[in-house]
């Protein structure tokens, strides 16, 4: 029997076992889910998870069930790409045929002074759970200051506005607009609503130090009760420290078909993975696809294709509380109510289909 080991059960390592199970896995494969969590969790929805406007079982999603699938919850230490080995913690390695790592992400404090000391995170669900309890145990009145207005950074924003809408929020970013990745007619929506919601956002800012209940932009001290960082990810610590071929970002070069130059038993999805598009969950997943295809060939010893179709993303939605949001479908700009619900119907068919 050939095991193939699947590390990390985000948005790609589901789409790995739904593409596999029940039915297309074949006779002489085994699949080994390695997690530290005994659920699947939904990361774009942590946002909401720590303003407190939804609860824990909302961002959980069991595991299929499979007499072939065996489930190991524990920690990866690293890999022996020589022998064939996950390494875990505390436990005995797990040997594998085929491996596919799908570790995820963490903060990118970029090099700030303080800010992994000081500062809170919604990059997991542990993390999550803290944001949560202390964002929720704030007086009235108390000021939380978000680093980063990018996607998580805006949908945390507006989520605790509308969650604690006694506390002060302000909202940092770099650049002249939030959200400089998409067009300036839907950041100029996304900052109107701010202004009329009482969110400050601070433009033009730069993070130079943190230190307890303090940031400092331009080097000018700005007093918070809480500071939650979202300025930026980047791959789990484990890739990082690989002895393989990476790109600036930290994210490992890959052949066309997704694995390890020189190593055609090592797959690399998600965050994980130097792609041309930023890294999301439709990313992974599209990745997954792929590589399901890739490993049905080479276990029939079928030829491979010089090259695979571009992933085609559907686009991106983001929300502003529970009855507004914004985002780009099929390259057209989203805005308000339509935007919202079209999000909410997506995560209940994917809860739907997954659950």
């Amino acid at each position: 029997m050939k095991n193939l080991v699947v590390v990390g059960g985000g948005y790609g390592g589901m789409r790995i076992l739904a593409r596999f199970l029940p039915s297309q896995l074949p006779e002489d494969v085994t699949i080994t889910l390695i997690d530290r969590n005994p659920y699947h969790c939904l990361k774009t929805e942590y946002y909401a998870l720590a303003a407190g406007t939804i609860s824990d079982q909302h961002v959980r999603v069991a595991f299929p069930e499979h007499p072939r699938l065996k489930i190991t919850y524990g920690d990866v230490t690293g890999f022996d790409l020589e022998k064939k080995k996950v390494l875990m913690k505390d436990a005995e390695a797990i040997n594998y045929d085929d491996l596919i790592i799908g570790l995820g992400c963490e903060d990118n404090y970029h090099g700030v002074p303080g800010a992994q000391e000081n500062t809170y995170s919604i990059q997991s669900i542990e993390k999550s759970r803290e944001t949560y309890q202390t964002l929720n145990n704030l007086a009235p009145g108390s000021i939380v200051s978000i680093v980063g207005a990018g996607l998580s950074g805006v949908e945390l924003a507006s989520e605790l506005n509308e969650s604690r809408p006694d506390l002060r929020i302000k909202l940092f970013d770099r650049g002249n607009h939030i959200l400089s990745a998409f067009p300036v007619r839907l950041s100029t929506y996304v900052e109107n609503w701010f202004d009329s919601h009482g969110v400050e956002i601070v433009s033009n800012s730069n993070i130079t130090k943190v230190e307890p209940n303090t940031l400092y932009n331009h080097e000018e001290s700005i007093y918070s009760d809480v500071i939650v960082w979202t300025a930026g990810i980047q791959p789990s610590k484990i890739v990082r420290e690989m002895d393989v071929e990476k790109d600036r970002q930290g994210r490992v070069v890959l052949t066309p078909h997704h694995n390890i130059p020189g190593n055609e038993h090592v797959y690399v999805i998600g965050d994980c993975a130097s792609l041309p598009h930023a890294p999301s969950a439709q990313l992974a997943e599209g990745q997954a696809e792929q590589v399901v295809q890739i490993l049905l060939k080479r276990w029939n010893n079928e030829e491979l294709p010089e090259s695979l179709p571009t992933i085609k993303l559907k686009g991106i939605l983001g929300s502003l509380g529970k009855k507004h949001g914004f985002g780009m479908v099929a390259e057209r700009p989203l805005t308000g109510r339509v935007a919202r619900l079209l999000k909410s119907g997506i995560l209940w068919m994917y809860k739907y289909h997954n659950g």
